[in-house]
C-alpha cells in the first residue's frame, strides 16, 4: 500500500521520543521505558537511504533504522504530561501563508520518506528550536533539508531557489542554504578535526568557505554564523539518537557525530542552544531491545571504522552530483 502523503502545512503529532526530547531539552536513553523489535519487512527504498549503494552498507543501515518502538503505558503517560507542560509555555509561531503555500505546491517531501513523512522530523526540529533555541529563528530548522539531505534526495529543484529566498530573512537563508553542506562536512570528519585543533582561538574564526550541495554554488559564511550553524546541527542530531540502550549503539554514526559535536561546542564555549546530554557512564546490559543476530553484528563494528565508513559514504554521495566537499577556514 503506498504511503499517505502529508501536507507540509499540517503539523504532525510528534512521537513519544520526540516529545521526551522537547520536554527534557535534550537527548535521553529510554531503556526500560520501551520495547524495541526489528521490522522484518522494512523497505529501505521508502527512506532517504533509497540512494545508498552497496549490499553491506544497505544491510547495516537497515538494521540500525528498521525498529518498531513500543512505549509502556505509564512511561508514555509520563512523557505526554511533561511535553504538555512545556508546550503550554510557548506557542509555535505561524509559518507565513506565502511560505506555507510554497512548501505545499513547490516541494515534494515524500522523496524523504521513512515510516512517517520526513515532515515529522522537520517539525520536531522546528518545535525544539522554538523552545530551546529561542534566540535564533526556528524557521531554519523547518527548512534545513529543503536543499538536500545527506543521501542526495531533494525536496525542490535548484531553479526554485530565488522564489524560496524571497520568503526568508537574510539570516534564515544563510543558515538554510548552508545546512546540507555543513552536515556533510561534519560527517566527512576533517572539519571537526581542524576545529578541535583550533579550539584555543574559536572566537577568532572569521569565515568558512564551502560549496552548496544542490548546485555546488560557493558559500562564504562568517565565523559567528558558522558557530550558530553548528548549534542547529546539534539540534538536528538529537532526533537521530538511538531510542534506548546507548551503550549498545556507540557505533551508530549519528550518535558518534552527536557526542563529538556536543563535546566540541562545549569545549569551544559555543553551545548556545539548550541541548542536554549525559553519556552512559559504563556499559550496561541491553534492556527491552531485541536485535536479532544481524542487528547484534552491526553493533560490533568498531567506532573508528563506522565513522570512517560514514565519511567515505558522504564523499561518494557528493561526488555523484558534482558537489565539492572541500572547505577553507580563515582565522
Amino acid at each position: 500500500m503506498p504511503p499517505v502523503k502529508q501536507s507540509a502545512a499540517v503539523r504532525p503529532e510528534p512521537t513519544y521520543q520526540r516529545k521526551a526530547a522537547i520536554a527534557h531539552g535534550g537527548a535521553l536513553d529510554h531503556a526500560g521505558s520501551v520495547a524495541v523489535e526489528p521490522i522484518a519487512d522494512f523497505d529501505l527504498d521508502r527512506t532517504i537511504f533509497q540512494t545508498l549503494e552497496g549490499r553491506a552498507a544497505r544491510y547495516v543501515i537497515r538494521k540500525r533504522i528498521a525498529k518498531d518502538v513500543r512505549w509502556f503505558v505509564e512511561d508514555a503517560t509520563r512523557v505526554q504530561a511533561a511535553y504538555d507542560r512545556i508546550a503550554a509555555t510557548r506557542s509555535l509561531p505561524e509559518v507565513s501563508p506565502e511560505l506555507s503555500r510554497f512548501l505545499v505546491t513547490e516541494c515534494d517531501f515524500d522523496v524523504e520518506h521513512a515510516d512517517g513523512s520526513f515532515l515529522d522530523h522537520l517539525y520536531f526540529c522546528f518545535e525544539y528550536s522554538v523552545l530551546h533555541y529561542p534566540e535564533r529563528s526556528p524557521l531554519v530548522m523547518l527548512l534545513h533539508s529543503i536543499l538536500g539531505t545527506g543521501t542526495n534526495t531533494f525536496a525542490m529543484e535548484a531553479r526554485k531557489i530565488p522564489a524560496l529566498r524571497e520568503l526568508m530573512t537574510p539570516f534564515e537563508w544563510t543558515q538554510t542554504e548552508a545546512f546540507p553542506s555543513v552536515l556533510r562536512l561534519l560527517y566527512a570528519g576533517e572539519l571537526r578535526r581542524e576545529l578541535r585543533d583550533n579550539l584555543h582561538r574559536a572566537d577568532r574564526l572569521s569565515e568558512i568557505r564551502f560549496r552548496r550541495v544542490i548546485d555546488n554554488a560557493p558559500i562564504v559564511m562568517s565565523g559567528e554564523d558558522f558557530w550558530i550553524a553548528l548549534n542547529y546541527q546539534l539540534i538536528h542530531l538529537v532526533d537521530f539518537m538511538p531510542v534506548a540502550n546507548w551503550s549498545t549503539h556507540q557505533n551508530d554514526t549519528s550518535y558518534i557525530l552527536f557526542r563529538d559535536l556536543f563535546d566540541l561546542l562545549e569545549r569551544a564555549k559555543k553551545l548556545d542552544a539548550r541541548v542536554r546530554y549525559s553519556p552512559p557512564k559504563t556499559a550496561r546490559r541491553r534492556v527491552g531491545e531485541h536485535l536479532g543476530v544481524g542487528g547484534w553484528l552491526t553493533t560490533r563494528i568498531p567506532v573508528r571504522l563506522s565513522e570512517k565508513m560514514a565519511g567515505e559514504s558522504v564523499k561518494r554521495f557528493s561526488a555523484r552530483i558534482g558537489h565539492d566537499v572541500d572547505y577553507a577556514l580563515a582565522w
